[in-house]
């Protein structure tokens, strides 16, 4: 009889070191929510999982689940170098995203990654505000547009799996908008005039803001 997570022998493949796992039992371990120790199970299966998320092995449709499952694990109170090594993991994969024009997953989804996968958006920010990069501007572009209308309505983007900071990510988020990402945007098609002007809009609160003549009549 099949167990609910998978057979014997697939449990048994996760005990042996360095075992490299075929890409359907790879997904079942990460993606699965209900283990014991998420974070020793993680340390198990990460050298692959880190080269298949960077090598677009990950299904598209599955990097959402992926923040989620790196929180999950508690990374971050692992042991200094181990928890370094992912820090050093998620910062390069952001950064080398960030100037590809093609990369495995959009900007906007591994910036929503990170953030779950960190409890924060900040250091995310600071990568990309230091990349002075015509590719690194179009995904700025690309993912304020998704951004813009949930930040309107004072709500974070994505859904939180994770930690109760919601409101502290998005006020984050908007604030940074607001200030570094029209000087950004201006040089991009000339369609972002609205996004621009609903960029300036996260800048006001209560009746300044959906009072304005710029704000959005669909919402």
């Amino acid at each position: 009889m099949r167990l609910p997570w998978g057979e014997p022998e697939e449990l048994a493949l996760l005990k042996v070191p360095d075992v490299e796992l075929d890409p359907d039992l790879l997904y079942r371990t990460w993606q699965a929510c209900d283990w014991a120790d998420h974070g020793a199970v993680l340390r198990r299966v990460l050298p692959q999982f880190t080269r298949a998320l960077v090598g677009g092995r990950v299904e598209p449709h599955r990097i959402y689940e992926v923040g989620r499952s790196f929180a999950k694990g508690k990374w971050h109170r692992w042991p200094v170098h181990q928890r370094a090594a992912v820090w050093e993991f998620l910062h390069a994969w952001w950064a080398l995203n960030l100037t590809d024009p093609d990369p495995v997953a959009p900007a906007y989804e591994l910036f929503e990654l990170c953030a779950e996968a960190s409890g924060t958006v900040g250091p995310w920010l600071t990568v990309w505000e230091s990349l002075d990069h015509p590719v690194a501007d179009r995904h700025l572009a690309e993912a304020a547009t998704r951004w813009e209308r949930d930040l309107l309505r004072d709500e974070l983007p994505w859904m939180l799996w994770e930690g109760d900071n919601a409101d502290e990510m998005r006020t984050e988020l908007a604030a940074w908008l607001v200030r570094h990402a029209p000087v950004r945007l201006r040089s991009q098609d000339p369609a972002t005039v609205e996004l621009l002007h609903g960029i300036r809009l996260l800048g006001l609160t209560g009746p300044a803001r959906w009072e304005d003549p710029h704000w959005p009549n669909h919402y």
